[in-house]
């Protein structure tokens, strides 16, 4: 099927990603899969529109027009300003890696990470995707998502990064299952064998889920049960500056004073 020009600027566009940062005319070429004029022709105009800038030695990045736009996305900047706050309280309770992030379908997508110099060394990065069940905040998502999503998620081949990454369906299941009832995910060495993340849910104003906070930390001398209150409070602290209210359960009505 030929593609229409908006789907090859885009193609070149979806060229770069989180391994290739920095790519030439031919890479950019060979990856969008666009002959080297074509290539050449989408990318002048995607330079000269701010989309994309070339450097000294020639190869191409991601240009800021690009993030200008992105951060008019309501589930970018404007959520990210709002957990701000609780994300600061969290780092300086913890003085350990923070992140922030949404489900943009079958992955998790950071939109912020505070992180200290002996924190523990991550893979994560704003902007950053990675599957759903590898990370804290991920199964977090995934365990809110609707029925339907982790049905399909499970349905996968489940990609594994460690020896501890979980890949079988059901264990998957069951780690969902436990999610919901608790509020808690734990994800221990999932995608590094040396961190441990605890992430809690961020809720809308109509009580869904819409976002995940977590804290990464050392497995070695992790003290898991400690941090739970902190990444709840901070998932809640967020939730409340979003609009949710929790809903409060009547108070039980005192028995009637006996004759």
């Amino acid at each position: 099927m030929t593609r229409s020009a908006p789907d090859r600027l885009l193609d070149v566009l979806g060229a770069f990603d989180q391994h290739h940062q920095a790519l030439t005319l031919t890479e950019l070429a060979r990856r969008a899969d666009l002959p080297l004029a074509t290539a050449h022709r989408l990318v002048g105009a995607l330079a000269g529109w701010g989309a994309l800038e070339r450097d000294d030695a020639g190869r191409y990045h991601v240009g800021l027009r690009l993030w200008e736009l992105a951060a008019l996305a309501p589930r970018g900047l404007g959520l990210r300003q709002a957990a701000l706050p609780f994300l600061e309280d969290l780092y300086e309770a913890t003085h350990e890696n923070v992140h922030f992030a949404v489900r943009d379908g079958h992955d998790v997508v950071y939109i912020e990470r505070l992180s200290g110099r002996s924190a523990v060394g991550v893979h994560s990065r704003v902007g950053a995707r990675w599957p759903l069940h590898a990370t804290g905040v991920g199964l977090v998502l995934l365990a809110h998502g609707e029925p339907g999503l982790q049905e399909a998620y499970a349905a996968e081949s489940l990609a594994a990064f460690t020896p501890h990454t979980v890949t079988d369906p059901a264990r998957l299941r069951r780690m969902l299952a436990e999610i919901r009832r608790s509020g808690i995910a734990v994800s221990e060495r999932q995608i590094t064998d040396d961190a441990v993340s605890v992430a809690a849910p961020v809720r809308g104003p109509r009580g869904d889920v819409i976002a995940a906070v977590s804290v990464v930390v050392p497995v070695a001398g992790a003290r898991t049960p400690a941090l739970i209150p902190a990444v709840q409070l901070a998932g809640r602290g967020i939730s409340r500056a979003l609009g949710w209210q929790p809903v409060s359960t009547p108070a039980p009505s005192p028995p009637p004073a006996s004759a």
